[in-house]
């Protein structure tokens, strides 16, 4: 038979040991009034964004967690992981400045030829159109009424040309960009080179 005290013992490290695990650790942190405050306890959440230290229970520090970024210093880590993203791509796509001089010349030369379709198209479109409205004229002038399919024929032109000038305008819009982004690419290439752009 066990001895009435024999449980306790047990019981009472059971409940003890955790505390006394924990019990080497102090928390310091800095509470709203800007006192220095050590707690076992831990950190209360309206402080662990400021940032806390971890002490032994010799007061040497164990861990240091830093204050929470502030909403600039996280724009700026943004920015700055955009960057690094940015420039890798472009150390990737580029060994020299040579390479963003050819790219440049083959996209440029692309979107040229794009412009000159659509405006050879264009040219036809209206030659069409100025056939077309001729056919009209000769009916009205012969007393006749000028046909449905032609009138439609006529109108589907217009907005084809409507369509391929609006193509011309977007072709030199994203040629002028392209340029530009060729500058940009090309000058911060030569920064990561380090040489003169």
């Amino acid at each position: 038979m066990l001895k009435p005290g024999a449980l306790r013992l047990p019981l009472l490290l059971s409940v003890l040991l955790p505390a006394l695990a924990g019990a080497g650790e102090l928390y310091r942190y800095v509470n709203d009034k800007g006192v220095i405050v050590l707690d076992r306890q831990g950190v209360p959440p309206e402080y662990i964004g400021k940032g806390y230290d971890v002490l032994s229970d010799q007061g040497r520090v164990v861990r240091v967690v830093p204050p929470a970024p502030t909403a600039e210093e996280r724009q700026r880590l943004q920015a700055q992981q955009a960057q690094a993203t940015s420039d890798a791509q472009l150390l990737r796509l580029y060994s020299s400045l040579d390479d963003v001089d050819r790219a440049r010349e083959r996209k440029l030369t692309e979107l040229d030829g794009a412009v000159g379709a659509a405006r050879g198209n264009l040219q036809s479109l209206r030659t069409q159109q100025a056939n077309l409205q001729g056919q009209a004229a000769e009916q009205e002038r012969a007393g006749r009424v000028v046909p449905e399919s032609l009138l439609v024929q006529i109108s589907n032109i217009k907005g084809e040309q409507e369509s391929l000038l609006k193509d011309i305008e977007r072709f030199e819009e994203t040629r002028k960009q392209a340029s530009a982004g060729f500058v940009a690419d090309r000058a911060r290439l030569a920064q990561l080179l380090g040489l003169a752009p």
